[in-house]
């Protein structure tokens, strides 16, 4: 048995080591070192208690359990970023599957919350970026209703993530025949869709200013009533 000591309380778990090692090449490093001497306490200050409670589950059963709420993919995530750190392949995918399924029966896409947190914890060739990419893809594309603001502001920001999607899309060799042909088309909607972009932005930058002036007046107003009132307050006590 070895002796597992998980985040900053140091939950203690006692688990049999050759399974560990088994499924970890990681842990075999850990507590079969070159010299072969044996280490039997190891910790992971950095860790939480969930997603390793998720990963001791698994290690016994072979199994992980469905999520029931959108929530509950956050100790999932983790603990997929535990496989990855830990080399256990059958893990990898086991969470894949079950965030792909997640994903699959709600009929929901992953959140750029969620995109952004794996990309600021994986490699670019991370199985698990390229789920999300995968899906987000077909969202963007797809969609019915344009490219969300927040979706619009992070593509502009994160370079990789755009790249990706570009990627994604061209990897589905879609049909020539359904994709419009700029060349082909006359140019006169592409000068109405920008001039619209533009008012939209003035529309935008106008509302902004207008709140922004709102705000001042109202400071100022607040500012005079308490100034009166404590012209009021003097004058009664004189």
């Amino acid at each position: 048995m070895v002796d597992i000591y998980v985040g900053q309380e140091n939950t203690h778990w006692v688990l049999h080591e050759k399974l560990l090692c088994y499924r970890s090449r990681f842990f075999r490093n850990i507590f079969y070192n070159k010299e072969g001497s044996k280490n039997h306490v190891y910790g992971l200050p950095d860790d939480d208690d969930e997603p390793f409670r998720l990963f001791v589950g698994w290690l016994y059963s072979d199994a992980i359990p469905h999520p029931k709420e959108e929530k509950d993919l956050s100790p999932l995530f983790d603990l997929y970023l535990m496989a990855e750190k830990w080399e256990i392949k059958k893990l990898i995918l086991d969470v894949l599957d079950a965030v792909r399924r997640w994903y699959h029966d709600t009929n929901t896409w992953p959140g750029l919350r969620r995109v952004q947190y794996i990309y600021s914890n994986t490699e670019l060739e991370s199985p698990m970026r390229q789920l999300l990419v995968q899906c987000v893809a077909r969202m963007l594309v797809v969609g019915d209703k344009g490219i969300p603001s927040h979706w619009e502001n992070a593509l502009r920001k994160n370079g990789q993530l755009a790249v990706d999607i570009i990627m994604t899309v061209q990897k589905w060799h879609v049909d020539p025949e359904g994709v419009p042909d700029a060349r082909d088309e006359p140019v006169e909607p592409i000068v109405e869709e920008a001039e619209q972009k533009v008012e939209e932005r003035k529309d935008r930058e106008d509302d902004a200013d207008e709140g922004a002036n709102q705000m001042k007046t109202n400071g100022v107003d607040h500012e005079e009533e308490n100034g009166e009132q404590e012209e009021e307050e003097e004058e009664e006590e004189s």
